[in-house]
């Protein structure tokens, strides 16, 4: 389910402060599929994720990437990540999948 407010990039400490934490999804080429889940608050950091293929909820993001990078501010602890290549294989069994970095009180960019 989409959210029904528009996101923004916020680059003002106001956000950063309200979800201090972020996590960046980095495509390695191939499609994949791509799941986060916190135990607070989680929004893209992009003006318009439906365009990026992401679905967000309150507390969950679900989308694909190939290439490039995907960034998600959060607030709380991550609950769940997870991340498969086309053919469904999880990581760490498949060198396809994307990489996540997630950072704890990250300044806004």
């Amino acid at each position: 389910m989409a959210r029904d407010d528009p996101v923004q990039q916020d680059s003002d400490a106001q956000s950063a402060n309200q979800l201090p934490n972020l996590v960046t999804i980095v495509g390695r080429g191939v499609p994949s599929m791509f799941e986060i889940a916190v135990d607070g608050e989680i929004e893209m950091v992009a003006d318009d994720p439906v365009s990026e293929g992401v679905v967000v909820s309150e507390k969950v993001a679900e989308g694909t990437i190939d290439v490039g990078v995907q960034r998600f501010r959060f607030a709380g602890e991550m609950a769940n990540v997870h991340v498969v290549d086309w053919n469904g294989v999880p990581a760490p069994e498949s060198a396809s999948t994307p990489t996540v970095h997630v950072e704890y009180g990250a300044p806004s960019r």
